[in-house]
């Protein structure tokens, strides 16, 4: 996906010892956050001191987290545009699988030239409409479970 614009591909630690740092910095910083709306940081290798939004720091904790944990990570910006080839790696489906959503209209996409984009926020809006009709379909399942005496 590093095609998209403004996209940033974070790579695992490739030491122990980087992973190791990745974790202790993790849970340092995340013990320092307060509950404000912004932070304060002191740089040693700066005079200054740096004030953050406090969202940036949880998400700077989310990074980490996964370094340690050895994961690769990419930060997408919400207004970006993907390819239908993009959409399908997101969603772990294919491409074609993809192309059928968009024709039937459950996706929003438009066009450039002839050429299908789907926007990340409308990907994400798909992907937490069939998050939650799943799980209206477990509850279902559940309820029918205790009615039949099956569990």
């Amino acid at each position: 996906m590093s095609a998209l614009r403004n996209e940033q591909i974070i790579s695992p630690p490739t030491s122990p010892e980087e992973s190791a740092l990745a974790r202790e910095s993790s849970r340092l910083l995340a013990a320092c956050i307060g509950h404000g709306k912004t932070a304060r940081l002191r740089v040693i290798d700066g005079d200054g001191v740096i004030e953050v939004p406090v969202a940036a720091l949880r998400m700077l904790v989310d990074i980490l987290t996964n370094m340690a944990a050895g994961n690769a990570m990419s930060l997408v910006p919400i207004h970006a545009e993907l390819t239908t080839q993009q959409t399908a790696d997101f969603l772990n489906v294919s491409r074609p699988y993809v192309v059928g959503l968009l024709e039937r209209g459950e996706l929003a996409h438009h066009k450039v030239g002839t050429h299908r984009r789907v926007r990340f926020s409308d990907l994400m809006a798909y992907k937490q409409e069939q998050l939650g009709k799943s799980k209206a379909r477990l509850v279902e399942l559940a309820k029918l479970d205790q009615e039949l005496g099956l569990h």
